[in-house]
């Protein structure tokens, strides 16, 4: 197709349903990401075998993979004015496409690392796409029903993946999930080459085309990341005092970061992230949502497979089929909810989806060796529906507010924080457990599980449990401002 082709020739081409196609294109390559991020859980036990990995090891292939995400989020607006999106758009499912391959026939552990920062990288510069094109080429009506259909398909590929994932694994091993995201990228970039447009939809350029890219920012904000997983991964090992370190070099980095981004706006230029966002009260409470909401998610998607396999001793494949009907169900509640978010206040939802997800995770402490495998399925269920509240409303929260110029901006600094939240969620679940294994005396090395294990997995559940209930109270704030309407920052 022609590279330069505009959203107003396709709109011309394709009619009134382009705006769905342009959505469809984009929701491919999101599930390719969205199943490259949480899909590889399945396997990390079994890839902890091939490999003789200790725990604190196998969680980086969950923490490199977010951490890298994490890094290249913020480059996503930059890059779309830049480079045009379909070039980004494209060059990002390329190298995902490149990451599940080199993944999959890894001979090493540092190779398959490799292959999950690349596989990050692509993920963190796809993620903010759809929220930008939901908020501009779809009319303020039709925005939670996008979201709806939008987030419906992309949960499919994850409700699905685990439960062929964890049947791949016991065939085939755990190189298999890598090549699971193959054919999604394949189709993303047949479906790019048609329907995503060269230049920016909705007629606002992502960012000043021409700007430089704010490298100070990124370095000061990857190296943050960097310090602040480290820190927590010297914490898992034992070694306080490097922890101390590095957590103080991470917030070291923030405080240069927050001064870097106010000093490229006071001059003119363009930050990486503007900090103008934050003076909108409904994005300010979105996104201390989306981040605490992050560490909910990410670390309970890490949790829940370590904690059916070497907690309950349930197969991979037994993990896939528990957590199957739980996927079905959040893409059914996504599609339904997105259609009330376009009637109904989206902090309600975001707070009704919030108590279902915190009430399934204190309800696993019902859970025991001798438990029907019903209710652990039905509390897995509870916990998705309360995904599918938030997922399509708590964008639509907080990205309504914000004048069009800033959307583009908003989604990718509300996607970090999300995303920040998950790689600190992976990091703080895998610390939380271990400190509790042993203060009840065990250990996840030793073969059979335990009551005592299950007490250490049950109180790292109700920490989650305790953060979506805190979350409560900064998404109940998101009635604040009116659209549009910047509201100074409170003291």
């Amino acid at each position: 197709m022609n590279e330069d082709a505009t959203p107003a020739s396709l709109r011309e081409r394709y009619g009134p349903r382009y705006r769905w196609l342009l959505l469809l294109s984009v929701m491919v390559g999101t599930m390719a990401s969205n199943m490259s991020s949480t899909i590889v859980n399945v396997a990390i036990p079994d890839m902890s075998q091939h490999f003789t990995l200790g725990q604190e090891r196998a969680q980086w292939v969950s923490s490199g993979f977010m951490m890298a995400m994490t890094a290249s989020l913020l480059t996503t607006p930059w890059l779309l004015g830049r480079y045009g999106y379909r070039r980004i758009y494209v060059g990002a499912m390329a190298l995902l496409l490149l990451g599940g391959i080199v993944g999959g026939f890894a001979s090493t552990f540092t190779l398959v690392l490799a292959a999950r920062v690349a596989e990050g990288l692509a993920a963190g510069v796809v993620l903010p796409i759809p929220a930008i094109i939901i908020m501009r080429i779809f009319e303020p009506h039709e925005q939670g029903r996008a979201s709806g259909i939008f987030g419906m398909g992309v949960v499919l590929a994850p409700a699905i993946g685990p439960s062929i994932g964890g049947v791949l694994v016991d065939l085939f091993g755990w190189r298999s999930i890598f090549f699971m995201v193959v054919p999604f990228c394949l189709a993303s970039l047949w479906l790019a080459y048609r329907y995503v447009p060269a230049t920016a939809p909705g007629g606002v350029a992502a960012s000043r085309h021409g700007a430089t890219l704010d490298w100070r920012g990124l370095l000061l904000g990857s190296v943050g990341t960097l310090c602040l997983l480290n820190g927590m991964v010297e914490l898992h090992g034992g070694a306080p005092g490097q922890a101390a370190l590095l957590l103080g070099a991470a917030v070291l980095a923030l405080v240069a970061f927050v001064s870097w981004q106010r000093r490229m706006s006071n001059t003119g230029r363009e930050p990486l992230m503007n900090l103008a966002l934050f003076g909108y009260r409904q994005f300010a409470m979105g996104s201390i949502v989306a981040f605490i909401y992050g560490i909910a998610l990410f670390g309970s998607t890490y949790l829940l497979p370590v904690y059916m396999q070497l907690g309950l001793g349930l197969s991979a494949s037994s993990v896939g089929s528990i957590l199957l009907p739980a996927g079905l169900v959040l893409a059914i509640t996504i599609a339904l909810v997105g259609r009330l978010a376009d009637r109904q206040p989206t902090y309600l939802l975001v707070s009704i989806g919030l108590a279902l997800l915190a009430l399934s995770f204190a309800l696993m402490l019902t859970i025991t060796l001798s438990s029907a495998i019903w209710l652990l399925v039905a509390w897995a269920i509870l916990g998705r529906i309360g995904l599918g509240f938030i997922l399509p409303s708590l964008n639509l929260g907080s990205l309504q507010a914000l004048d069009d110029k800033l959307i583009s901006q908003g989604s990718s600094a509300i996607s970090f924080l999300r995303m920040l939240g998950g790689a600190i969620g992976v990091s703080l679940c895998g610390i939380v457990l271990e400190w509790r294994l042993a203060a009840h005396g065990d250990s996840l090395t030793q073969a059979a599980s335990s009551p005592a294990r299950l007490a250490a997995f049950n109180e790292s559940f109700m920490m989650l449990a305790a953060l979506c209930a805190l979350a409560m109270v900064a998404s109940w704030r998101l009635r604040g401002a009116p659209a549009a309407q910047p509201v100074p920052p409170q003291d």
